[in-house]
């Protein structure tokens, strides 16, 4: 008895000692959190005071680009994101080269398709071959508009720090009316590049229009901040445009967890898109990275160029507090295996210190042996820009040692612009037209 009295004494005194241990947990949890929402507050307000500020809004004027080494493989993006990584500001990089416009009287014109087709404005070059490109069936413009919920993002992912995306339980109001296979389809926005793609004789020029395509499929991003629904095992969403485009997209969900997707597309004007894909993300706290894991594959059939490149990291910010925003950033490497051509595209990341253009894109065309042919410029939301080279040469010295490379190019030819989004797109989660008709119901079609 007495050992049992003696039993219940000491469990007593541990337990009050376990209580208090565990109140003054929870207290300091309570001060962790309001610390990280007055941060995350003091940070928005630092970042509407930066982007107000005259000195950094100001855009620049030149092109230019870091043409830095290869594209990462897939198991290197996914270290990168390992959970010991501290992540900084992005500074302002020196560019790796330096582009001139040349007087176009003293370089001749070469015979091909883009400089042919690249003559007089650039708007009109882009908009060739319309005619052929104007859907031959009237689709849906509208969607029922978006429900206006109020959401506490913070009071559902403060617990899911450090977490994959697919892991963390979201509310549907924070989904939109797509599945992931879906968003997928979406990259066929601007399919009519390939179309152009094909009919091009030269394989850098090719390029060309391969990378603004690689580019033009982000251009859906910029504002869509809802997250696609997860689709089921098994689950296979078809895009049937034939008639109208040309191609025949299927999309399948391969797998559960990891969620990973198979898409295949097949165009009777002359290409085939494949691509598999798996995401990986993180919370980290005020931003989400989403790692697109899987390549790209695309040939033409008339050449057999093929060509394969990934994708870069989507980054989502403000997830505490303030307004969402959506960056990409990375470099993408874009080869042909035929030719062994190449294409280095830049995605500069924001940076509140920097004076260049937001969203900007840069890259480099070269053939086997390295020889630049042309300098790719533009933005990921708007449009692509390619600058034909006729002269290189060596420049001054950067601060990090490395020698800048100074392009002598033609005047820039417009090779991508974005479509503008359908009247009412904020009230229909900013869909582009081809969006909108992704889930609309047609006669003789199975849902």
């Amino acid at each position: 008895l007495q050992a049992c009295r003696d039993f219940l004494d000491l469990a007593e005194t541990h337990s009050r000692k376990w209580q208090r241990a565990l109140q003054y947990e929870r207290e300091q949890r309570i001060r962790l959190e309001e610390t990280i929402e007055q941060l995350a507050k003091q940070h928005n307000s630092l970042e509407r005071a930066c982007r107000g500020a005259p000195g950094l809004s100001s855009n620049s004027t030149g092109i230019a680009s870091s043409a830095k080494g290869s594209v990462q493989s897939a198991k290197g993006e996914a270290s990168d994101e390992d959970e010991e990584t501290e992540y900084f500001d992005a500074m302002e990089d020196a560019p790796a080269f330096i582009t001139v416009t040349a007087d176009p009287k003293h370089h001749r014109r070469s015979g091909s398709n883009l400089s042919g087709a690249s003559e007089g404005h650039p708007e009109d070059w882009n908009l060739e071959d319309s005619v052929n490109l104007l859907p031959k069936k009237r689709r849906r413009t509208r969607i029922p508009d978006k429900p206006n919920y109020s959401l506490n993002l913070w009071s559902i992912m403060k617990n899911c720090i450090g977490k994959e995306l697919s892991k963390i339980p979201m509310p549907v109001n924070f989904n939109e009316p797509l599945s992931m296979l879906q968003r997928l389809t979406e990259d066929l926005e601007y399919h009519e590049l390939l179309d152009k793609a094909v009919k091009c004789e030269s394989s850098t020029e090719q390029m060309c229009f391969v990378a603004a395509f690689s580019v033009s499929s982000y251009s859906t991003t910029v504002h869509r901040t809802a997250k696609p629904f997860n689709p089921l095992l098994g689950e296979t969403y078809e895009l049937d445009r034939l008639e109208e485009f040309g191609f025949r997209s299927l999309c399948e969900q391969v797998s559960h967890h990891p969620p990973a997707a198979a898409h295949h597309v097949y165009s009777k004007r002359g290409w085939t898109l494949w691509q598999e894909i798996t995401i990986a993300s993180k919370f980290r706290g005020k931003y989400l990275s989403i790692m697109p894991l899987g390549a790209i594959h695309l040939e033409f059939h008339s050449s057999g160029n093929h060509y394969v490149w990934r994708k870069v990291t989507s980054t989502v910010h403000n997830i505490i507090v303030g307004k969402l925003w959506i960056d990409q950033s990375g470099e993408i490497e874009i080869v042909n295996h035929k030719s062994k051509d190449k294409c280095q595209l830049k995605f500069t990341p924001y940076s509140y210190f920097s004076r260049d253009v937001p969203r900007k894109v840069t890259g480099v065309v070269s053939d086997a042996d390295g020889k630049a042919h042309y300098v790719m410029s533009g933005t990921w939301d708007e449009k692509m820009e390619c600058s034909k080279i006729v002269q290189s040469s060596h420049g001054s010295t950067s601060m990090e040692g490395k020698q800048k490379t100074v392009y002598q190019t033609l005047s820039p030819k417009v090779l991508w612009k974005k479509y503008p989004l359908p009247e009412n797109a904020e009230n229909m989660y900013f869909f582009s037209d081809l969006a909108l008709t992704l889930n609309e119901p047609e006669e003789r079609v199975a849902p």
